[in-house]
């Protein structure tokens, strides 16, 4: 038993300074781009597909920043779920920081890829769809912001931005992914015939509960899926269907406008359905192949 805790820590610790320097460098990238200040990107025939290329970012700014618009009826509702679909928040970051495990950090780009693809074709197929939305015009003066997490680094200075954010940003992911190690070593150390019983069982409805708990508006979620894979606990399947339907905190922003829940439930029930049909159609291909 000790000695599972023991691993779990040290699998955690060794994460530690790849999260620091990739959210170091997210810091830098971010200053010196306006992305997610930029309102019109999400405006036009090109809306989805830059929508999605943005989403796939790792931070949950730009999918604050577009639920903040299309709450405003600034963009379009396809736009919006191309953002959605496309974000995955602290999961690429966890894929590309796993020294340990280089094939499984190698699904990054078949990752990037395919919800990248749906994205794109969600959105697209939804602006046709509601053809007739309409749109508004943003207010002369009006300011709407979209940072990461909702934490507006503008006014710190260099040392805050670029070390402390990082490393407080760092050390709430590794306690995540510590939590999730020594909670799954538990497990197995208890009852891993069981668990490997119930993985081989539960292949095909992994979609559904991956894409559930994807749902989560916390990074926490996202992190909790990753490591899932990561640990062999999760397809690959279950894993796109998790990450698909994971929106960081956008959903918190639309449903503070209590008076649109019904449109909000549905835009949360299609976001689920897709995830876990895409989640599905990558199981079905992989075990083709």
């Amino acid at each position: 038993m000790a000695d599972a805790l023991l691993d779990a820590l040290l699998d955690s610790l060794k994460v530690f300074p790849f999260l620091f320097l990739m959210y170091v460098l997210i810091e830098f990238l971010e200053s010196r781009t306006s992305v997610t200040r930029n309102k019109n990107i999400l405006r036009g025939n090109l809306a989805p597909l830059l929508g999605a290329a943005t989403g796939i970012i790792p931070q949950c700014g730009f999918s604050v920043m577009a639920a903040k618009l299309y709450d405003k009826k600034l963009i379009r509702t396809g736009t919006l779920l191309a953002v959605f679909l496309a974000t995955s928040d602290e999961a690429l970051i966890l894929l590309l920081t796993d020294i340990t495990n280089g094939a499984k950090a190698a699904a990054i780009m078949p990752l990037i890829a395919v919800k990248f693809a749906v994205a794109v074709g969600v959105g697209y197929l939804c602006n046709a769809i509601l053809r007739g939305e309409t749109l508004s015009e943003l207010a002369e003066g009006e300011h709407i912001s979209g940072t990461p997490c909702g934490h507006d680094h503008e006014e710190d200075s260099k040392v805050k931005r670029y070390l402390v954010h990082p490393l407080l940003h760092s050390l709430e992911i590794f306690a995540y992914v510590l939590v999730v190690n020594v909670a799954f070593g538990i497990v197995m150390y208890f009852a891993e015939d069981a668990v490997a019983s119930f993985l081989r069982g539960g292949y095909w409805y992994q979609p559904l509960i991956a894409a559930l708990v994807g749902l989560i508006p916390n990074c926490a979620s996202s992190v909790l899926v990753t490591q899932a894979y990561l640990l062999d606990a999760l397809s690959f399947g279950g894993m796109v269907a998790g990450l698909c339907a994971n929106a960081g905190l956008g959903f918190v922003i639309l449903f503070k406008n209590t008076r649109r829940w019904k449109r909000n439930l549905l835009l949360l029930a299609v976001m689920y359905a897709v995830s876990v049909a895409v989640g599905y159609a990558v199981s079905a291909v992989m075990l083709a192949f």
